[in-house]
């Protein structure tokens, strides 16, 4: 037989599930939207910085510096920054997804110059012998090559911007931190594992796939150099 504390455990996740499943499918669709737009974002603005870099070493400072300094400003700071700005800012998920592309940036910009960057120089050498162009060399030889650190720094990205997306809530933005602040305000353990355990449940698969992706790419990139 079970112990009774199995029976008071079990039970208290069927209460939880018929008090708050609905609402939290809801704030889990609302939050994965949140920090899908944002890395899809961050991924099209920070993997051509990080091309840039690698052809304009000159940009490097300023480029790795502004995604930096984003990186430092403390999150609810940087969501009152942004607020009173025209066409950016404002209340709402708007606001939150540039500021979790912005936070989003670094990792992604750093490793993708460090993919690139990281590419045997003899393959680069064996590409421009065979006539290859720039633009060819980086599309064929290049990023191919860099695509397994490219998608750790997403992996980095996505799970961080995870974490801070919950934050996002405090200017109503939705996802999973509406139980969060909630639970804080009432003083409610309930809603407190609500927002937090789908969120860290939801970090951790990202990590694990993108850890996966990552490695297959890595495992692919070893048999064609052999």
């Amino acid at each position: 037989m079970l112990p009774i504390t199995h029976y008071l455990m079990i039970e208290f996740m069927i209460e939880f599930i018929n008090r708050y499943g609905s609402e939290m499918v809801r704030h889990t669709i609302e939050h994965l939207f949140l920090v899908g737009i944002a890395i899809f974002i961050a991924m099209m603005i920070g993997i051509p910085l990080g091309i840039l870099i690698t052809r304009k070493p000159e940009f490097s400072p300023s480029v790795l510096g502004f995604a930096n300094i984003m990186q430092t400003i403390p999150s609810l700071a940087l969501f009152g920054l942004l607020i009173p700005l025209p066409l950016l800012g404002g209340i709402g998920d708007r606001t939150a997804t540039i500021a979790l592309t912005l936070y989003s940036l670094m990792p992604i910009i750093r490793n993708t110059y460090t993919g690139i960057m990281g590419v045997d120089p003899a393959i680069r050498e064996a590409g421009k012998g065979m006539g290859m162009t720039d633009i060819e060399l980086l599309l064929q030889v290049e990023i191919p090559l860099a695509m397994s650190v490219i998608i750790a720094g997403v992996r980095v990205a996505t799970v961080f911007a995870i974490g801070l997306a919950t934050i996002a809530a405090a200017i109503g933005a939705g996802g999973l931190g509406v139980f969060i602040f909630r639970g804080v305000a009432t003083v409610n353990n309930q809603l407190l594992f609500a927002g937090a355990i789908p969120a860290a449940l939801m970090a951790l698969a990202a990590d694990f796939g993108l850890s996966l992706v990552e490695k297959s790419l890595t495992k692919s990139k070893k048999i064609n150099k052999h």
